[in-house]
Parts: C-alpha cells; sequence; structure tokens
C-alpha cells in the first residue's frame, strides 16, 4: 500500500493549493504510478520464486534470487529516473495537459522521479521476503514511509513554500529511506544463509526473464489507466481533478485487498513447491471469500462517505460533488474487484504469467472501445466522472473477473515442484 499511500497524501496536501495543482498531480502521478507498476514484476516474480524455493528447501537458493532480484531493480530504477526527468515535458503533453496544469504536472514528475530507484528496491525486496513469509517488515517500512512521507510533504509544501514541488520532493526521500532500509534487511538474511550479494549476469537477466510475462500484464492493466486517465482528460480540469482524487481512494484500497493476493501469492508459491494441491486449492477458496468480503466492507465506506472524503481533498464544490459520484459508483463495484485481485495473486504464486499476459490484452481490448466512447459521448464534470468508473471499475473488471475466473476453474495452472 506504499505507492497509493503517498499519492493519497500528495492528493490531500495538494489539494488545497488549488484545482490546478490537483489536475497536474493527476497526470504526474499516474506516469509515476505506470512506471512503479509496469516493474510490480520486481516483487510477484519474486516472491512466487522465494516461495516456491523456499516449499522446495531451497533457503540460500531463494535468498540469491532475491538478491539478483535487487539488483536488477536499482538499475532500473536509475535509468527510468534519468529518462522521466528528460522527457516529463512531452510525456504530460501526450497525457493532454496545457498550461498552469501542465507546469505544475512537469514540477511535481521530475522531483518525485528522484525516488524511483528507491522505490523499486521496495518491490524487490518486500517480494524476497514475503516469498520468505515474512509480512511484518514490509509493513512497518511500509507505514513509518507513508508516515514520514505526510510529514515531509506538509513541512516542504506549506512550511518551507516549495508548493508541488516539495511534495515531489517529500515523495522521492521518503521512498529512497524506504529502499534502503529494506535492503538491509534483505542482505543480512542473504549473509546469514550464505547467498553472494555480487551481482551475477545469469541471475539478473533470468529474474528478467521470469517476469517478463507479468510485465505484459501489468503494461495492459496500466495501458488501461492511462486510458482512463486520457479520457478524464478530455471531459474537463473538475472530472479530471474529481478523476485523481477518486483514483487515490480507489488505489488504496485496491491495494488493501491485494493483501490477500500477496498472502495468496506466497501461500500457493509454497504449496506448489512442496507439492501439496489441496493446500493451493483450500487458499483459493479462502482467499476468495475474504476477497469478496473485504470488497464488500469497503466499499460501504467508499460509497457512504464520498462526500466527506471529498471535503479532505479540495475545497472546489463541482469537484467534490464529482468525487462523491465518483466514489458512489467504486464503492458499489469495489466486491468484484475483491475477487479479481485474489484470483490475480493465486496465478501470480502458481508462476501462471503467460496466461496473465494473454488474459490481460484481452481484457484491454474489451475495454477501450468503452472507455473512448465516453469521452466521446459523457458530459463534463461529475457525470462524466461517474460513467468514467462505471466503465472502468465495471467493464473492465468484469472482464478481468471471467477470465481469471475460468482459469482458477481448471488444474492446468497447478504445476507442482520448484
Amino acid at each position: 500500500m506504499a505507492e497509493p499511500l503517498f499519492v493519497l497524501v500528495d492528493s490531500a496536501v495538494v489539494g488545497h493549493l488549488g484545482t490546478a495543482e490537483l489536475a497536474g498531480l493527476s497526470l504526474a502521478s499516474t506516469i509515476l504510478v505506470t512506471l512503479v507498476g509496469l516493474c510490480v514484476f520486481l516483487a510477484y516474480a519474486t516472491t512466487a520464486a522465494v516461495a516456491r524455493r523456499v516449499g522446495a528447501g531451497s533457503t540460500r537458493e531463494a535468498l540469491q534470487s532475491g538478491v539478483d532480484g535487487l539488483w536488477l531493480a536499482v538499475g532500473l530504477g536509475i535509468a527510468l529516473a534519468a529518462l522521466l526527468v528528460a522527457v516529463a515535458p512531452w510525456a504530460i503533453t501526450t497525457m493532454g495537459g496545457t498550461d498552469e496544469v501542465a507546469r505544475h504536472a512537469v514540477v511535481y514528475l521530475r522531483w518525485s522521479a528522484l525516488g524511483l530507484p528507491g522505490m523499486l528496491l521496495v518491490l524487490a525486496s518486500t517480494g524476497v521476503l514475503r516469498g520468505l513469509q515474512d509480512t511484518r517488515t514490509p509493513l512497518y517500512v511500509a507505514a513509518g514511509g507513508a508516515v514520514l512521507n505526510a510529514i515531509l510533504n506538509v513541512v516542504l509544501v506549506y512550511g518551507a513554500g516549495l508548493g508541488i514541488a516539495g511534495s515531489g520532493i517529500g515523495t522521492a526521500v521518503a521512498q529512497t529511506i524506504m529502499g534502503v532500509v529494506l535492503v538491509v534487511v534483505v542482505v543480512r538474511g542473504a549473509r546469514r544463509h550464505g547467498a553472494s550479494l555480487r551481482p551475477a549476469a545469469g541471475g539478473i537477466w533470468g529474474n528478467a526473464v521470469a517476469g517478463a510475462p507479468l510485465f505484459v500484464r501489468t503494461l495492459s492493466l496500466r495501458l488501461a489507466i492511462l486510458l482512463t486517465v486520457f479520457v478524464a482528460t478530455g471531459l474537463g480540469d473538475v472530472t479530471l481533478a474529481g478523476y485523481q482524487v477518486v483514483q487515490a481512494v480507489w488505489g488504496l484500497a485496491a491495494f488493501a485487498l491485494d493483501a490477500l493476493a500477496i498472502a495468496a501469492q506466497a501461500l500457493v508459491g509454497h504449496g506448489l513447491g512442496s507439492g501439496d494441491v489441496p493446500r493451493v486449492r483450500a487458499v483459493l477458496r479462502r482467499t476468495l471469500r475474504w476477497g469478496v468480503a473485504a470488497g464488500a466492507v469497503i466499499g460501504v465506506v467508499m460509497a457512504a462517505g464520498g462526500w466527506w472524503f471529498a471535503l479532505l481533498f479540495t475545497s472546489d464544490p463541482e469537484v467534490r460533488t464529482a468525487v462523491a459520484l465518483g466514489m458512489a459508483v467504486c464503492g458499489l463495484l469495489l466486491p468484484m474487484a475483491g475477487w479479481v485481485f485474489v484470483l490475480d495473486g493465486v496465478l501470480i504464486g502458481a508462476g501462471d504469467g503467460r496466461f496473465l499476459a494473454w488474459a490481460g490484452m484481452i481484457t484491454l481490448v474489451v475495454y477501450a472501445p468503452v472507455a473512448l466512447a465516453v469521452r466521446a459521448w459523457a458530459p463534463d464534470g461529475a457525470a462524466g466522472l461517474a460513467w468514467l468508473w462505471l466503465a472502468f471499475a465495471g467493464v473492465f473488471m468484469a472482464s478481468r473477473a471471467l477470465t481469471t475466473g475460468l482459469r482458477a476453474r481448471g488444474e492446468r495452472w497447478m504445476v507442482t515442484g520448484r
């Protein structure tokens, strides 16, 4: 939940600077979250690989794979940060940003990009710890990072008078500190079990190849989100600003539900590594029940509390109305999302990345014409935002629920052994 918490805090702090700043944050944070999301294979593939090796009794090999993942993460992070700083104006313009909104977006994007190496190290090291079934350490670091990010944002944005740049700087600093702390934990474990800390070209390449299908799967998700932001941009500043708030809350809820998917990843990987198929089926049933139930509870809170959430983020009455209506739509559809997130986790834990890649692209093809129809025909403001979220949280998520649900009913994904 670290990255959506950062976006949520940034949205709350920046939202009171003005609608243009909040709209700029929407564009910039979408690009940042997209890049981080595309690299989530650093966590997902590592979790599955480490869990399988631990289940098969090879802890040293598991940690060696994790160390190679850390090297891959830091290399990718530095390259992506440099690229993003260089192309920030072009990226914002391509997303539809203009005038004052674009100026604020570029400032935030460039400062926040400096935290990308730290954030990718967070992903890779968290994947290692999840595979070892240590979920407490990432929890403590994520909570500490969220608190630090909130403090830095308020101090730099308002105390130091840096405006939206202060929000980007605060986020980058918090992400870097989180990455360092988690890397230290993984390195200590690797030393304790005799794993080498040197980068191994074969191991780094192996991590990259193993993560390729999950990269494609995540690419389909992020393209869908980018398309959603493109539609919101075309419906006006009020819709775009409202989308940013609803997306921040949706992201937090999604990653909270994804905690069940992470548990499923580790338990399914461990179960398949040890050849315990009945246990894998039991994990599937139980996490699905929890996913739908948790989605229903969180959904009620979102739908009923939309107006109150809006007060925290903006003083613009039009944006508040859009947020309240958008949150109501999301809340109603969140139980289905809980089902989808859990199935994703189960199949990722089983190493079924190739199917998820194909399924992701199919769902994107289904969603694209619906989203473009909203841009063409939906009205501006609150009604447009409601239609947009109905398309994304309804049509897109339903397509994912159907494809992953049919896959989970069969047995082709349950491959046992290391």
